[in-house]
């Protein structure tokens, strides 16, 4: 019997309009976004109405894309189907632990909200870059960012495609040596170099948040990015390092499989972590839940 995983939506992902179908049409998620707004003001209209230009701000951005993942997941939850797994993509992550029971869905979004300002912080004390990667094995990037003074490989996200940061003053001269290695490079419209050093400061200021919040232990298994495994030991360190190191994402998908995941469901906005796990693995089913129409073909 196979098992399901439910897959977290990151940052990156957001569109407008975004989760008003899941709130027109599902009594879980409206909850989800009513929690929101009450503890954030405006997160509903940024949602719904809020421009691509006011929904690419750090600080908007996540409790947005948070607040659709987590309503996603609640609407998918409403009709009977259940993970027996739970994974995100950075962002996604924290909607992961909230929905797994680790965090009260208020104290997560407070997380996220703090998580935002501080990452936005770092990026603009620490100015830099992202690139996607194509075309290049995972260990030739890391070999190129090797030539670089301050170049990262920061997302794993497929055996073709990994993405780096890197300093401002850096990201071109890498993007073309990418080329010259007959590789593809494509600068990403973000406005700092996340999972990198460059968030280090980002990172301490998470840590000394989480001083003040109580986690418990996770219903289902949560898969960490810093990981590829389970969430185990200090929960609150894995939170506050996430930020500042690489998303492994290829391993942690090949880890579920392993385990006899075989459907992931990416609850929240867009298809790109189902475009990565069916690149990852073609044998496994990958689907996307953002609106009802989706949500009613799932079940």
């Amino acid at each position: 019997m196979g098992k399901n995983v439910f897959v977290f939506s990151g940052q990156g992902a957001q569109i407008p309009g975004m989760g008003k179908s899941l709130y027109d049409n599902s009594p879980a998620a409206k909850a989800v976004f009513d929690m929101a707004e009450s503890i954030r003001p405006g997160t509903i209209k940024q949602c719904f109405e809020g421009t691509k230009e006011e929904l690419s701000i750090t600080i908007n951005t996540q409790p947005c894309v948070f607040a659709v993942d987590l309503a996603a997941a609640a609407a998918v939850a409403e009709k009977g189907i259940r993970p027996d797994y739970a994974a995100g993509f950075s962002l996604g992550e924290i909607a992961a632990i909230a929905f797994a029971g680790m965090l009260s869905y208020e104290d997560a979004f407070r997380l996220v909200c703090r998580r935002a300002e501080v990452m936005d912080k770092a990026a603009n004390e620490n100015k830099g870059a992202m690139a996607a990667v194509m075309k290049l094995a995972p260990e030739k990037v890391e070999e190129i960012c090797n030539g670089f003074e301050r170049a990262y490989p920061v997302n794993y996200n497929s055996p073709a495609q990994t993405v780096v940061a890197a300093a401002e003053d850096e990201i071109d001269a890498l993007c073309d040596k990418v080329k010259e290695e007959k590789g593809k490079a494509v600068k990403l419209a973000v406005s700092g170099a996340f999972h990198s050093p460059f968030m280090a400061s980002a990172s301490d200021a998470l840590r000394e948040y989480l001083e003040g919040v109580s986690l418990e232990e996770p219903e289902i298994p949560v898969y960490s990015n810093v990981t590829a495994q389970p969430y185990e030991g200090d929960y609150k360190e894995l939170i506050a390092s996430q930020v500042k190191s690489p998303v492994k994402w290829q391993k942690t998908v090949e880890n579920l499989i392993e385990q006899g995941a075989d459907r992931f469901i990416e609850v929240g906005v867009g298809k790109t972590l189902t475009g990565l796990i069916k690149k990852i693995n073609k044998d496994v089913t990958a689907v996307n839940i953002e609106t009802k129409e989706g949500l009613d073909a799932l079940v």
